[in-house]
């Protein structure tokens, strides 16, 4: 249990030095502009954000999809813990299974604050 709780704060540590290492801003040039000269016309190539979106709506359906999950196995952890009736291995094992519910869902959720800053990023 403790290994667990020092790797949790670990990368909790590490991530924490890691933001503050982060360029402010980055810029860069678009080596395919959307619009070109062709002659004495200019032609502008259609932008599509089919992909984000896309990309955007599946990691809210999987999000949506997990905490559900994550709830009904917290709520089953809990019935666990008490009906367990003392006995070392079932409270060792419901807690073990709450501990794993909360860490899935911690992921879950730094998945999707993740995706949605690179999605921003490229828009």
């Amino acid at each position: 249990m403790k290994r667990i709780k020092y790797a949790i704060l670990t990368l909790f540590l590490v991530s924490g030095i890691g933001l503050f290492a982060l360029p402010a801003s980055v810029s860069a040039v678009n080596p395919l502009p959307a619009c070109s000269d062709v002659g004495d016309s200019r032609v502008c190539a259609a932008q599509s954000d089919a992909l984000p979106a896309f990309a955007n709506k599946l990691v809210n359906g999987l999000l949506y999809i997990l905490g559900a999950v994550s709830v009904i196995v917290i709520v089953i952890s809990g019935i666990l813990f008490a009906t367990s009736s003392g006995n070392a291995a079932s409270v060792k094992r419901a807690k073990d299974t709450l501990l794993y519910a909360v860490v899935g869902l911690l992921v879950a959720l730094f998945s999707f604050a993740i995706v949605n800053y690179v999605i921003a990023q490229f828009q």
